[in-house]
């Protein structure tokens, strides 16, 4: 059996796969290509951006299975995957401990001007008297957007620094964390700092948008390492602006790579910007090849 891997898997999962008696084809190809050469192949692995659309699938005449190696899936078309027999595999919690230390980072980053101090010291500056009114993170109330795997691993770590954390999300009423569960509305108004760990959910529009900002704390701080449209991106920069947001940490867009429309956005002194970077550590892209191949190898042995 043949398996395509178009977006890169670390040496490990791709060794798994060969040991399991596979061909593993790595080779990144244009959407036209992927259409001409997917019937060839008995699974695909992908990460963010192989788009395995309706078409690909229609033309993939002997997928047995469609891998994603990371969490998202909105670069998959699931529904008809689905509807033809194959199943659609990722890899939920393999990155979670990374995409939570990224965002605490981003949260240390706008508190302490590290973001632009950075930069400015660069310059030549040695603007002390400009940043001595950073904010600590302990006493603040975090609420989390989402409360799966990533989100969970932001608590522990928020609780370590002192802050009280409210989550919410539709499908969890209860834990046995020091976490109180709440209602969206409570946390777009009671916290401090508000970070997002939930899919992007076609056809619903943003989590987080003007209407949302609204209600906020003012001098509220907005954390999205989960993905971009999520939060609107006009409606932050919006709030930015206006004051209402103090600060922004961003690690995923709308559009990626950004376009120009974006850059006041990504240029803005109070937010701290990452190239969707989230899940890019050494640990857990070794997490995510063992996992997805063990995976895949479950599937494909059946």
């Amino acid at each position: 059996m043949k398996i395509l891997v178009s977006d890169g898997i670390e040496k490990i999962g791709a060794d798994m796969l060969k040991s399991a008696g596979f061909e593993v084809v790595e080779q990144k190809l244009t959407p036209e290509e992927l259409l001409k050469e997917i019937e060839k192949y008995d699974a695909i692995i992908v990460r963010s951006a192989t788009k395995v659309t309706k078409e690909v699938i229609e033309a993939g005449k002997n997928l047995k299975a469609i891998a994603r190696g990371g969490v998202g899936l909105d670069n998959i078309d699931v529904e008809y995957a689905k509807s033809k027999g194959i199943p659609v595999l990722n890899t939920p919690g393999a990155s979670s401990i990374s995409v939570a230390e990224l965002t605490i980072a981003h949260m240390f980053a706008v508190c302490r001007f590290l973001n632009q101090s950075n930069i400015e010291m660069r310059q030549g500056k040695w603007p002390k008297k400009e940043y001595s009114k950073g904010i600590e993170l302990t006493g603040k109330t975090l609420g989390l957007l989402g409360f799966g795997n990533i989100g969970k691993e932001v608590a522990k770590r928020a609780i370590g620094l002192g802050m009280t954390v409210i989550a919410h999300r539709r499908s969890v009423t209860q834990t046995d964390m020091n976490v109180r569960l709440v209602s969206k509305e409570e946390v777009i108004k009671q916290s401090d700092i508000i970070s997002l760990h939930m899919p992007l959910i076609k056809g619903e529009g943003p989590a987080v948008g003007e209407k949302e900002i609204e209600i906020m704390k003012d001098g509220v701080i907005i954390i999205n390492c989960a993905r971009g449209g999520v939060v609107s991106e006009k409606a932050l920069l919006e709030g930015l602006n206006s004051g209402k947001v103090a600060a922004a940490g961003i690690d995923v867009f709308e559009n990626e790579p950004p376009t120009e429309a974006q850059a006041a956005l990504i240029n803005h002194p109070r937010v701290s910007v990452t190239p969707h970077i989230g899940a890019s550590t050494v640990e857990a892209q070794n997490r995510v090849g063992k996992e997805i191949a063990q995976k895949v190898i479950d599937v494909l042995k059946k």
